[in-house]
């Protein structure tokens, strides 16, 4: 199938889109044939190859950011110029860094040094700026002070940085395909997105928020009011699907002498056989978008910068143990929702074996059990490992969440060796293996072993990102080289201050793929990236006006 590529639908002259006078070119000329116009007859090609730079002219992105939930929203956000300044009022009531934000006042945070301003701040983020913009945006909020933000946010379209976000279903990423039944973990308020807060979004809805926490669904809504009300729409397309992510590489000798510099992002590779140097030059993005009529519409493009917000619920955690590929193990609440949706455990005898001792699991639990369904609850842990979630949770605000952990440590199989009617536990053990007739095999500490029989398995023991697109998975740019990425083992090395992966230049990283799994903290990345990008925008606006266009050696 012919594949629809931005180099030659859109032939002609280099083009560079690095000014804000040029985004309705670049949108209305990009979204043109990526958009809804399909059926138009525009000129194709056939896949070009993924390590050869084609030498004919280029329409590049400045930013592509791959994934459109909150860490995405946020991103487009700044990246469309908006920018936020220390307010008139606003005291910090963290001394020493209201006398630091008060010496550049004048300044929007995003032109700050960051590092200087997150010096010393503590928070529950392992990254820094993360916890600086947490605490501007919500002061002392771990103490249980409702203290409002000390930013406002202004409008500055000369800061406006082309780019495009790309996710598989509506602004709001993996919120829409949440349980819909269930509380945030996270108050309402952590939730937010910058300029626009969730108790206003709320009264202009005429919704009856309850309380503090609220539902997957009220959130999924929220963010995609929010890509509306704050113009970031023509920077969004829904149902793409990517495929991969690479770099390209190109000759020295090849270089387009009327180029721009990319004296910031290139990087010169010597061959082993003592062949020319090849140049890393920009990314090319495959992938395609999804019709109306269920058609796949390949695409190809390219960019100078990708960002990865894709989060962390693509890849359902697995037990790796046998038979857990039957039809009747599952490994996700939607598939397990829908299972009781369609009465499919309506009348089973036998209970629902759930594994897992998150809150997922917990979910899991809840839900069973509001359906009058039973269930046998295995988990590897001890009811008294002070890691558990439920540990950390105030009884007060998470009553729902300690009515488990309760049931966890009292209606367990050791304080009475038969099944409880209506849910018994089993701490310190692992599954073995799945039977086909709906039997599980279980191991205790002491390795003494049951079989148990279900009528349904849910295996919610979390999840990891996907990242089947970039090269060996992207394995190569974790904290531990060839490992997976996981978000709390395994996360993407960045920079710590610009979001940017100390493995691969100009491909940023946020969100959970970097560790910050809470909203309130993700949109710390959006900020750090967003200020390096700026900073590298003001390096090319001045090459381009001191007439300096050789950067790559050529004169």
């Amino acid at each position: 199938m012919p594949v629809w590529c931005c180099r030659c639908s859109l032939a002609g002259p280099v083009r560079n889109y690095s000014g804000p006078e040029t985004e309705g070119q670049l949108l209305n000329s990009f979204v043109q044939y990526f958009g809804d116009s399909l059926g138009r007859k525009i000129k194709r090609m056939p896949l070009i190859e993924e390590t050869v730079l084609p030498g004919d002219s280029l329409l590049t992105l400045p930013v592509v950011i791959i994934g459109n939930g909150p860490s995405g929203i946020c991103l487009s956000y700044l990246l469309s110029g908006y920018r936020p300044y220390l307010s008139p009022e606003a005291v910090h009531p963290n001394p020493i860094l209201h006398t630091k934000l008060e010496e550049a006042r004048h300044l929007s945070i995003v032109d700050q040094d960051l590092e200087y301003l997150s010096e010393g701040l503590e928070g529950r983020s392992s990254n820094p700026v993360a916890v600086l913009f947490d605490t501007l945006l919500h002061p002392d909020a771990d103490f249980g002070y409702d203290y409002p933000p000390v930013l406002h946010w202004k409008l500055e379209q000369h800061n406006y940085i082309p780019h495009i976000v790309l996710g598989k279903g509506p602004p709001g990423g993996a919120w829409h395909s949440m349980e819909g039944s269930m509380l945030t973990i996270s108050f309402g308020d952590w939730m937010e997105l910058p300029g626009l807060t969730f108790k206003e979004w709320a009264a202009s809805k005429r919704r009856n928020i309850k309380s503090d926490r609220v539902m997957p669904e009220e959130i999924a809504c929220y963010y995609k009011h929010y890509v509306k009300v704050m113009g970031l729409q023509k920077n969004f397309r829904d149902n793409v699907y990517i495929t991969s992510v690479s770099r390209l590489y190109r000759g020295e000798d090849d270089e387009d002498r009327n180029q721009l510099s990319e004296d910031i992002s290139t990087q010169h590779l010597e061959m082993e056989d003592g062949q020319k140097s090849l140049i890393k030059r920009n990314w090319e993005v495959r992938g395609y978008q999804r019709a109306t009529d269920g058609s796949h519409v390949p695409f190809c493009l390219f960019a100078e910068n990708v960002a990865l917000a894709t989060g962390s619920f693509d890849s359902p955690g697995r037990l790796q143990v046998e038979g857990e590929d039957f039809p009747f193990v599952l490994h996700s609440m939607s598939d397990f929702g829908a299972a009781i949706s369609k009465g499919k455990l309506r009348g089973k005898a036998d209970p629902v074996l759930i594994v897992g001792a998150g809150l997922t699991a917990a979910d899991a639990v809840l839900c069973a059990y509001n359906n009058n369904i039973p269930v046998i609850h295995v988990f590897r842990r001890r009811v008294t490992d002070t890691s558990l979630i439920f540990k950390q949770l105030p009884k007060k605000l998470y009553p729902e969440y300690h009515k488990v952990y309760h049931m966890m440590c009292t209606q367990s199989h050791t304080v009475d060796s038969n099944l409880h009617s209506a849910y018994t536990s089993f701490p310190e053990h692992n599954v073995l293996s799945f039977k086909p007739e709906m039997k599980c095999v279980l191991q205790s500490a002491s390795g003494l072993k049951k079989i148990l029989k279900f009528s349904v398995a849910l295996v919610l023991i979390g999840s990891h990102p996907n990242l089947f697109f970039l090269k060996d998975q992207g394995h190569s740019i974790g904290h531990h080289s060839n490992q997976p990425i996981t978000c709390k083992g395994n996360p993407i090395e960045i920079d710590p201050y610009t979001y940017e992966c100390t493995k691969e230049a100009n491909l940023f990283a946020l969100g959970p793929l970097v560790g910050d799994n809470f909203v309130r903290f993700l949109k710390g990345g959006a900020l750090g990236i967003a200020r390096c990008l700026a900073i590298r925008q003001k390096k090319k606006h001045e090459l381009i006006e001191s007439g300096d266009g050789g950067g790559d050696g050529v004169p």
